[in-house]
Parts: C-alpha cells; structure tokens; sequence
C-alpha cells in the first residue's frame, strides 16, 4: 500500500508466503518479474536468493537486523548471509547497483561487513566470538529439547535429566546451559524446554546422549515428554 502511494505509476508484485500458497505461483511472480511485467517485487527473505535479475539496480532491506534478536548463537552468521544475498541481487547486469540497508543497530559487525561484501572481515570478528563462548565450530554442542503439554512435567523432567547429564559425566570441560525455556516456550498448547551442552569432543556427546536414552527409555515418567536431540 505505501508503495503504491509513493510510486503511483508502478506496477507492484508482492511474495511471501500468503502470495506463493499455490501450485506454481511462485514461479509466475518471479517469471511476471524477469519479463518487466512489474517495477517493483516486495516481499519476505524468500525473494533475495539466488534470483538473477540484471536490471535490477536498487534494492532495499528493511528492519534489517531483526534477526539479530534471535535466541541463536547463528543470528549474527543468518543476518550476514541474508544481508549479502540481499545486497548482491543488485546491479548483477551492466548497470551499476545500490543496495539501501535499513537499521537500528548501523555499526553491528554483520551487518558492516555485509554493506561491504567483507567475508573476512565478519569470519574474524564472528571467529573471536566463538571461540570465547565455545559455540561451534570452537566446539561442538548438543541441544536437547524437551516438549510436553503438561508444564510442570516438563519442568520436572528438564531438571532430572540435567542432574543426570552431571551425574553420568562429572569432568569440568563440559559446558551444560539450562533447562531453560525454548526461544519459543509453548506451540500449540505444546511447553518447550533445552538443555545445551557444549564440548570440545563430538564423541563426548554422543555418550551423554546415549545414556540420556537409557535413562529416559526406563524412567516412566518421561512417556508423556518428547525428547529430542540436535547436535551442531
């Protein structure tokens, strides 16, 4: 609507999830683009990768370091990679290209090297970061995510398992955050809780997951959680 009040003379494509539901809409929208059916394409992070669009010449990225507030230690990584992707889909044929970056956190390193298209310089800073938190690749991490409809269980639940981790593997090198609630606590009625544990040794982890299944496999009480486990 605000584009169409700005650039009255414009023709206007929108995608996003509501608009590409369809069978084959998604390519119509990107096909009606690349054939000059509109000016302007607006829409969620799924219009900056990978498209080739040489007379493109001026794009635009708005609240762009919302993904920055993600409870991820990867949010600084994902908005650099958005961030890149999004800046280079400008200029890409003979005409030169310019790319607006919007901000509330302008001198964030990620978003300063992504303005610049600087690999190195974000590897360096993102590198000294994790090596002094320990998050992979400093390290390797396990999470173990713990869902259930009844709250107080899952509390419950959380809490034995990470008496437990401790229990079964009592050596200081392993880094244990949590229980904790998930970044999103409850879906559909559904509680959401994690456990992270972070070691230099994959292999390490690996056991503690082993026996958490045993441990979980005769305990009763977990037959109404489900547990799950990601490593990174």
């Amino acid at each position: 609507q605000v584009l169409r009040k700005t650039f009255p003379k414009a023709r206007v494509l929108r995608m996003d999830y509501d608009t590409t539901r369809t069978k084959g809409s998604y390519e119509k929208i990107l096909s009606s683009f690349a054939e000059h059916k509109a000016d302007i394409l607006v829409g969620t992070q799924m219009i900056v990768k990978g498209h080739d669009f040489p007379d493109v010449t001026l794009v635009g990225a708005i609240a762009a370091d919302l993904s920055l507030n993600a409870a991820d230690y990867r949010c600084a990584e994902r908005t650099f990679q958005l961030l890149t992707q999004a800046v280079g889909r400008s200029g890409r044929g003979r005409k030169a290209g310019e790319a607006i970056i919007q901000s509330y956190h302008p001198d964030h390193y990620s978003i300063q090297a992504a303005a610049k298209q600087d690999y190195e310089a974000f590897y360096q800073e993102e590198m000294s970061y994790r090596m002094l938190l320990d998050y992979p690749p400093a390290s390797h991490m396990m999470a173990v995510l713990g869902s259930c409809p009844e709250e107080e269980l899952l509390v419950q639940a959380m809490h034995y398992l990470e008496l437990y981790i401790h229990r079964v593997y009592k050596e200081k090198d392993l880094h244990v955050i949590g229980p904790a609630y998930a970044s999103v606590g409850k879906v559909k009625d559904i509680y959401r809780q994690v456990i992270y544990l972070k070691h230099e040794k994959q292999e390490t982890l690996v056991r503690i997951k082993d026996q958490l299944e045993k441990y979980i496999e005769i305990n009763s009480g977990f037959r109404k959680l489900y547990i799950q486990f990601d490593f990174s």
